[in-house]
């Protein structure tokens, strides 16, 4: 028999391990119909059922995509094409540009140079090419999953939790039942407060970089602000970059760039994010960097955008298991909508 549960659980590792990626995209529907939770109880409590705030919010959703693509990716590729245009077309042009620069850029140009020597045949890049293409294809199946993933459970959730709950002891039912509304929450908030942050970091970058005469202003306010998604690097890749365009102009414009990226940061960590984050996850920087890297060692890069709210989950669980605190005192994140489930 321990043979048997040994070999068993064996087994069930290596099948989740192997289902690694349905399980994130099923944890990311969850996060998802957290983040969208507060919003349709809203709409439900004034008379509209859950289906109906459902379909609202992905309409309202698919909206916001539609305009902030109408609005930043003409100006994205006008951006995008001026920087190509400006950009040697061959060996010959590159070998000319790089004896012409000198330091940083000439190293650069020469690189470039030996690499379009290495240029693949076109049998290989139609084979590239289709790859792109299937990969492309997968992720659009796996978004699709994951909104159809948030939509079921925003009307399954209570039925899960009353399952889980009567399989336990009585006297857990009710800490468990806690536990999982504040794991909710936590992560609810966090999804939209990341989200409003993103907006305003790119929303304020992009308007200063504008402002200093930065090339390519929109395309790294944009970047920026989708970068903040991953913890810690992507703030640091962001800053690096907007420096290094800045080079390219001038040292001015560099240090211009400089000095607007860390003000920005400045603002966002004592006053921006204490407003907007509040207590949405409660972890130390140390706890984020330390989730992030364990999280992309054991599940690949894809998995970092997940590695916040599954540390939060884990602190959750620990406050809880380890440290005996009661889930129903612990305080309540609120990010642009308040928490009802909290007054039980």
């Amino acid at each position: 028999m321990a043979a048997l549960v040994v070999l068993g659980v064996i087994v069930l590792a290596l099948a989740l391990w192997k289902m690694k990626l349905v399980i994130a995209l099923l944890f990311a529907g969850f996060i998802i119909s957290a983040a969208m939770r507060p919003g349709i109880e809203t709409l439900q409590r004034r008379g509209f059922p859950r289906a109906l705030g459902l379909t609202l919010h992905y309409v309202i959703f698919a909206g916001l995509l539609a305009l902030a693509l109408w609005f930043a990716v003409p100006r994205a590729l006008d951006q995008v094409t001026s920087a190509v245009s400006n950009l040697p077309q061959t060996r010959r042009e590159l070998g000319a540009e790089a004896q012409q620069s000198s330091g940083i850029k000439q190293q650069v140009l020469q690189s470039l140079q030996r690499r379009l020597k290495e240029v693949p045949s076109g049998g290989t890049v139609f084979s590239t090419v289709k790859t792109v293409g299937m990969t492309a294809f997968e992720g659009a199946i796996g978004v699709f999953f994951m909104f159809a993933v948030a939509g079921y459970w925003i009307f399954e959730r209570e039925r899960a939790m009353k399952v889980v709950t009567e399989l336990l002891p009585r006297p857990k039912r009710k800490v468990v039942r806690d536990t999982w509304l504040l794991i909710d929450l936590k992560l609810g908030a966090y999804v939209r407060g990341m989200a409003l942050l993103v907006l305003i970091v790119a929303t304020t970058l992009s308007l200063l970089f504008w402002a200093i005469g930065m090339p390519y202003w929109l395309l790294l306010g944009c970047f920026a602000g989708l970068v903040e998604i991953i913890p810690v690097v992507g703030p640091i890749a962001a800053g690096v970059l907007a420096i290094g365009v800045g080079l390219t102009e001038s040292v001015h414009t560099a240090v211009l760039a400089l000095a607007v990226i860390v003000c920005v940061r400045l603002a966002q960590d004592y006053f921006v994010n204490p407003r907007v984050m509040g207590s949405a996850v409660g972890m130390s920087p140390l706890v984020v960097l330390f989730s992030a890297s364990a999280v992309v060692f054991l599940f690949g890069g894809f998995a970092v955008l997940l590695s916040v709210p599954l540390a939060a989950v884990v602190v959750t669980l620990v406050d809880v298991i380890v440290r005996n605190k009661n889930p129903a005192e612990e305080e309540t994140p609120t990010v642009l909508f308040a928490a009802k489930e909290a007054e039980r």
